[in-house]
C-alpha cells in the first residue's frame, strides 16, 4: 500500500510542474465547449396522449350479424403507417412547412426531418393509448403539428375504415356475380344431361334395374298368356273339328278311309305321336310342346280347307247353339292371341332397349353425382356469399350510424415554456469536467516524457546506485512571496472558471425564459 501511495504521489508532483499548463488548457477547452453549447439550436418537445375506445356497446348486439373486425389492430396498423409520405405532406401543409420549400431537394430533405422528428407510439401495457410527440425549433409550431398530427391520425383510421368495408363489398359483389355465371352454367348443364339420359333417368337410377325387371316379368306373363290363348284355340278347333266330322259321317265316310291314308293325315299322326312322346317328359308350357301343338292344329286347319261339301255350312251346325258359341270363342281367342303377341313384342323390344343401356347406368350414375355435387358446392358457396353481402351492407350501416371507434384525446398537446432539447445545463457540466480530464490526461503524458527527481528513492530506483544524502532547497523570502503570489493567483484563476461555469448556466437559463 506504501508502495502505491508513494507511486502516486510520485505522478502527482511530477504533473504538479504543468499546473500552470492544466489550467489554461481547461480554460480553452470549457470555453470552446460552452460556445459549442451554446450554438446548439434549441428545440420544444409538444406531446400529445390520444385515447382509441373500440369497445361499442352494438359489438357485442351484433354479434353474428355483422363483421366484427379486429380494431386495435387496425388502428396499430394506422399509426405504423402513418408517417406515409402522402401524410406527411399533409402535414407540412397543415402546418405551412410547406412554405419553406424551394426546391425538390430542400422538400426530401424536409420529410427526412418529420420522419424523424414525428413520433406516434403505442402504450405497451395499454394498446388503445397512444401517445404522438413532435420537436421543432418553434414552439408554436410544435404544437400545431402534434394536434394536425391527431386529426390526421383520426380521419386516416376512419377512412381505412370505410374504404376497408367499400372494397369488400365490391370484392363480395364480384364474388356472387361470378358464382351466378357457374350456378347458371351448372344448372344448364344438369338439364342437358338429364334431358340426353331421360330415359335411365326416369324414375331415378336406382330404380333402373326395377324396370328392366318388371319389363322381364311383365314380358314373361304375357307369353304365358299367349301360350294359354293358343292352347285353348288349338282345343277349341279340336271341338269343332269333331263336331263337323261327325255331321258329316255318314256322307263321307267312303272319303274319309279313302283320305285317312293321306299324307296329310299321315303328318298328323306323326306330330301327335311325337307329341304324345314329348309329353311324358315336358309340360305343355315347354316351347317344344307349344310348337308340335301349333303346327297340329295348323295342319288340322288345313285338312278342313281340303274339304269340300256342305258339311261346313250344313244348316244343322249353322243352327246348333253350342257350335256357334265355340265359333264365338274360337273369335276371342284368335284376337286375344293377336293382342298378346303384339304386347309381347312390346316387351321385348322395351326389355333390349333397357340390357342395352344398362352398362351405361353406372357411368351416368356416377356423373349425375359429380353434377350434383358441383351444383351443390357451387350454390351454397353462393349463398354463403349473398350472406356475407348482407352482414357487409349491416356493417356498413352500423358503421355510418354509430361510430365505432372513439377518439378521446386525454392529454391535449403540451409544449413547455423552456426548450426540452438539449439540456444545456448537463452539456455544459459535461463540457466543464471533459475539460478537466483532458488537461490532466496531457499533463500526466507529459510528466511521462519529462521525468524528474523528486526525492532519494527515485533516484535510487532510477541509478540503482546507493544515495549517501540530498541538499534541502530553502527558499529566500522573496522565493517565498513569489511562490505564495503565485498560488493565490493560480486559485484565483480556477475560482474564476468555476464562476464562469457557473454564470453560463445562469446566463442561459435566463435567456430561455
Amino acid at each position: 500500500m506504501q508502495v502505491i501511495l508513494a507511486q502516486i504521489s510520485d505522478y502527482f508532483w511530477g504533473a504538479w510542474r504543468f499546473r500552470w499548463l492544466m489550467l489554461a488548457l481547461v480554460w480553452l477547452i470549457s470555453i470552446a465547449g460552452w460556445i459549442w453549447v451554446a450554438t446548439i439550436p434549441e428545440q420544444y418537445l409538444a406531446t400529445a396522449r390520444i385515447y382509441v375506445d373500440t369497445n361499442s356497446i352494438l359489438r357485442p348486439l351484433l354479434k353474428g350479424l355483422t363483421v366484427q373486425p379486429d380494431l386495435t389492430q387496425r388502428t396499430a396498423l394506422v399509426s405504423r403507417t402513418l408517417l406515409s409520405r402522402p401524410n406527411l405532406e399533409k402535414l407540412m401543409r397543415m402546418t405551412d412547412l410547406d412554405l419553406q420549400v424551394n426546391s425538390e431537394q430542400d422538400k426530401e430533405d424536409l420529410f427526412t426531418k418529420l420522419s424523424k422528428k414525428i413520433s406516434l407510439t403505442g402504450d405497451r401495457r395499454n394498446r388503445s393509448l397512444y401517445t404522438a410527440s413532435f420537436k421543432h425549433k418553434d414552439r408554436d409550431t410544435a404544437k400545431l403539428m402534434v394536434q394536425s398530427l391527431i386529426s390526421v391520425f383520426t380521419e386516416s383510421a376512419l377512412g381505412s375504415k370505410r374504404m376497408d368495408s367499400t372494397e369488400a363489398q365490391t370484392f363480395i359483389e364480384r364474388q356472387i356475380a361470378d358464382y351466378e355465371v357457374r350456378l347458371k352454367e351448372a344448372e344448364t348443364r344438369m338439364v342437358n344431361f338429364k334431358q340426353r339420359n331421360a330415359a335411365v333417368l326416369n324414375g331415378g337410377v336406382g330404380k333402373y334395374y326395377e324396370r328392366l325387371q318388371e319389363t322381364k316379368n311383365s314380358a314373361s306373363e304375357v307369353r304365358l298368356q299367349l301360350s294359354e290363348m293358343e292352347n285353348r284355340r288349338a282345343e277349341l278347333e279340336q271341338q269343332l273339328e269333331d263336331d263337323q266330322d261327325e255331321d258329316s259321317a255318314l256322307l263321307y265316310t267312303g272319303m274319309d278311309e279313302i283320305q285317312s291314308n293321306s299324307p296329310l293325315d299321315l303328318r298328323i299322326q306323326s306330330l301327335q305321336e311325337k307329341l304324345d312322346r314329348l309329353s311324358l317328359r315336358y309340360t305343355g308350357r315347354h316351347p317344344e310342346m307349344i310348337q308340335l301343338k301349333s303346327m297340329i292344329s295348323e295342319l288340322k286347319l288345313k285338312k278342313r280347307k281340303n274339304r269340300s261339301g256342305p258339311s261346313k255350312n250344313t244348316p244343322e251346325l249353322l243352327n246348333n247353339p253350342v257350335y256357334q258359341q265355340k265359333q264365338n270363342m274360337l273369335a276371342e281367342t284368335e284376337a286375344t292371341i293377336a293382342e298378346l303377341k303384339v304386347r309381347a313384342e312390346e316387351y321385348d323390344k322395351r326389355a333390349k332397349e333397357l340390357e342395352a343401356k344398362v352398362n351405361e347406368v353406372p357411368e351416368v350414375e356416377a356423373r349425375l353425382k359429380q353434377l350434383n355435387r358441383d351444383y351443390g358446392a357451387i350454390s351454397a358457396q353462393h349463398a354463403k356469399l349473398l350472406q356475407r353481402r348482407e352482414s357487409a351492407f349491416l356493417s356498413e350501416d352500423m358503421e355510418e350510424g354509430a361510430s365505432t371507434i372513439k377518439f378521446r384525446v386525454i392529454d391535449p398537446p403540451f409544449v413547455p415554456l423552456k426548450p426540452t432539447e438539449p439540456n444545456k445545463l448537463l452539456l455544459n457540466t459535461g463540457v466543464f469536467f471533459a475539460a478537466i480530464i483532458a488537461s490532466m490526461g496531457i499533463v500526466f503524458l507529459l510528466s511521462l516524457l519529462y521525468p524528474v527527481f523528486h526525492n532519494r528513492r527515485t533516484l535510487r530506483q532510477a541509478t540503482g546506485l546507493p544515495v549517501l544524502g540530498c541538499v534541502t532547497f530553502i527558499p529566500s523570502p522573496d522565493q517565498e512571496r513569489k511562490t505564495l503570489i503565485g498560488g493565490l493567483v493560480y486559485a484565483s484563476l480556477a475560482l474564476f472558471l468555476v464562476l464562469a461555469f457557473v454564470g453560463v448556466n445562469m446566463s442561459q437559463d435566463i435567456l430561455s425564459i
